[in-house]
Parts: structure tokens; C-alpha cells; sequence
């Protein structure tokens, strides 16, 4: 297992207003050496203003940003060893794909031999070998997507920074892509920050992820505890595909009331939630399925999505929407009332008030 040690980039009480409005309030988060943090959130939840202040391309309005214990919240982009690879690319569409990785160095002025040695060298870790010389008209996005990492990769960063990297790809193509970075940063071992709006490319890349709302980090854990355990309902409704369904119910004798139908609470849960307690009732599409804590709830599906390894049936229970993960073989037509296996072991209680999790 690869190691992470230090603290590598810190920002303590770092906001960000825009005239008079606030869009950051002060926020701490500390990303460890070697680490693939991925902020991940809605869009406008101020993750993108976040990653630009740690480059500085956004001056922050409070706080202090250090990156290997050095205070760089006033330092130019220059002066923060840092490289940024863009959503779109911003490549020089004149220059070939061996003078777009080079430019940077060269306007520095790197000596050709170190040069051609770190060119030579991104080239080949990035699978570019027959494209040196051609320009990004002539490459598909992916290739695009490559240079730019590669013009990143040259300078050495003792961080990289991605805004968004893979948004303008086709879905098979970003598969990959979050593939082959994830990669190139594990081999290196250099500290990365992500930016996605994309639950999925989150939770498949990274050690950690930040799931930021409205300027708030709502959580920052590892991929299973985002979605074992949510600490709030936002973070559990934005963490996995399809998304948790939510029902309003309450607690009575160790069962959670859903309008006419009602479900015994696990053990666990029995003990510890009281009697009469309101609750939002949520339950992942995945988690119908047969348990040692298996109950029953009854549905009428609208829509059955056939999808190979599963069925999808979206549908309506008691007058609230939910979909329900099933085996391909389970009968199910829609408009016809059936019976699902639930795995209470799996159910997750909110306050429906505070949304916190219960």
C-alpha cells in the first residue's frame, strides 16, 4: 500500500467573497503528501474557486493557503509549484504536441538537454509517441487531454491540480482517462487535487473526497465511509448511482412506519432509535436484496429498466418515488403491485429537520 505522510497542502480558514457576497465562508482542510483529494459537489458549491485559490488564480479574502509548511496565500501562480490541467485543455492549437509540453521550460529557459530528457520521458509515460508532431486539431480529445496532463507532468509540481479534466470527453473515454490518471498519480506519488461535479469519477479516483455544498465541506472521508456512512443526507443523496431513496416514516416498536406498510428495524437500530421519532428513511436501490435483516415492502412499478447484470424499477411507494435494484430475473411488470426483499442492516435514519444522520 502506498504511504502518505505529512500534511502537504493546508488551507486554514481560507473564504473567498466577491463584492459583498460571501461564497466561501472560512473553511480548514488539510491534504496529506502523496494523496488524490477530489473536491466533488453541485454546481456552484464553490469547489472550482477553491482549487483556484490554492493556484492562485483567485485571491483569497481570508485565510492562509501553505503548501509544504511554506504560506503561499500571497504568492503568484508562479511561485507555488504547482501545475494545472484544465477543463478545456488550453493548448496552443499553432504549436506541436512536443512544443506545447516544452513551452513552459523553454520560455524558463530549461536547458534543451533537461528538456528533451523530461519531454522524452512524459511522452512515453503518456503514450504519445506517434503524435510528437502533430498539432491538437489533428488529435481526438483524449490525446488532447494527454498533452495537457503531459505539459503538467514536465514541470515537476510538487502539486497537481485538475479542474474538471475529463468533462469534455464521451463517457467511454472518460472511463479511461480517470483510469490512466489515477495511474500516472500513483506512480509518481505527487500530491493531487481534483475538481469533478461527478459523483462516480470521485469515488472511483480518490483516496479521499471533500463533498462540498453552498461553500461547506459537508464531509470529508474515504469513498466506502462517504457511502456506508453518510454524516448527513446531502452527502448520502449526492454519493452513489442510482441515488438513495427517502421516506418520510416514523418509529414505533422497532418498526419505521412507511404510510400503511411498516419494516422491522434491525437489532442495532431497534435499540438505539426511540419510539415515535420522526425520521426520514433512507435505503440505497442495491440494498433490496435478501438478508439475515430482510423485511418486505410492497410497490407499484411505473418503469422496468432491464440492464444486464440488474433490473431497475422505478416506482411509487405510499405515494413517494423510489427505485429498487433487483435480479434480472425477478418478475416484475409495470403497474403491477409486488413485493421486494429490503436489507434493514442497510438502512440509514435522518433528522428530518437538520437532515443529520441519526
Amino acid at each position: 500500500m502506498r504511504k502518505v505522510f505529512m500534511n502537504h497542502v493546508e488551507l486554514k480558514q481560507v473564504s473567498k467573497s466577491f463584492g459583498g457576497i460571501q461564497v466561501i465562508p472560512p473553511l480548514d482542510l488539510s491534504i496529506r503528501s502523496g494523496e488524490f483529494l477530489v473536491l466533488v459537489g453541485p454546481s456552484g458549491c464553490g469547489k472550482t474557486t477553491t482549487l483556484r485559490m490554492v493556484a492562485g488564480l483567485e485571491d483569497a479574502s481570508g485565510g492562509e493557503i501553505l503548501i509544504s509548511g511554506v504560506n503561499v496565500t500571497n504568492n503568484r501562480p508562479g511561485e507555488r509549484d504547482c501545475s494545472m490541467v484544465f477543463q478545456n485543455y488550453a493548448l496552443y492549437p499553432h504549436m506541436s504536441v512536443r512544443d506545447n509540453i516544452s513551452y513552459a521550460m523553454r520560455v524558463h529557459g530549461v536547458e534543451k538537454s533537461e528538456i528533451d530528457l523530461r519531454v522524452g520521458d512524459a511522452i512515453k509515460l503518456l503514450g504519445l509517441e506517434d503524435y510528437i508532431d502533430r498539432k491538437p486539431r489533428s488529435l481526438s480529445g483524449g490525446q488532447r487531454q494527454r498533452v495537457a496532463i503531459g505539459r503538467a507532468l514536465v514541470r515537476k509540481p510538487q502539486v497537481f491540480l485538475f479542474d474538471e479534466p475529463l468533462s469534455n470527453l464521451d463517457a467511454k473515454l472518460r472511463v479511461e482517462m480517470r483510469t490512466e490518471i489515477k495511474l500516472l498519480q500513483r506512480k509518481l506519488g505527487t500530491t493531487a487535487i481534483y475538481v469533478t461535479h461527478d459523483q462516480m469519477e470521485a469515488m472511483t479516483m480518490a483516496d479521499r473526497v471533500v463533498v462540498m455544498r453552498a461553500g461547506v465541506i459537508e464531509q470529508v472521508d474515504s469513498p466506502i465511509t462517504l457511502y456506508e456512512e453518510p454524516i448527513n443526507q446531502f452527502v448520502a443523496s449526492f454519493i452513489g448511482s442510482p441515488a438513495m431513496n427517502f421516506m418520510e416514516g416514523f418509529i414505533n416498536d422497532g418498526t419505521v412506519v412507511l404510510g400503511d406498510q411498516q419494516v422491522t428495524l434491525s437489532p442495532e437500530d431497534a435499540a438505539r432509535l426511540c419510539s415515535a421519532t420522526p425520521v426520514i428513511f433512507g435505503i440505497r436501490p442495491e440494498h433490496f436484496r435478501r438478508s439475515d435483516h430482510q423485511s418486505e415492502l410492497s410497490l407499484t412499478p411505473n418503469v422496468v429498466e432491464p440492464l444486464g447484470a440488474h433490473t431497475l424499477i422505478l416506482g411509487s411507494l405510499e405515494g413517494q418515488k423510489i427505485t429498487v435494484q433487483v435480479d434480472p430475473r425477478f418478475e416484475v411488470e409495470p403497474d403491477i403491485r409486488c413485493t421486494v426483499p429490503i436489507d434493514m442492516s442497510q438502512a440509514h435514519f435522518f433528522n428530518p429537520t437538520s437532515g443529520i444522520r441519526l
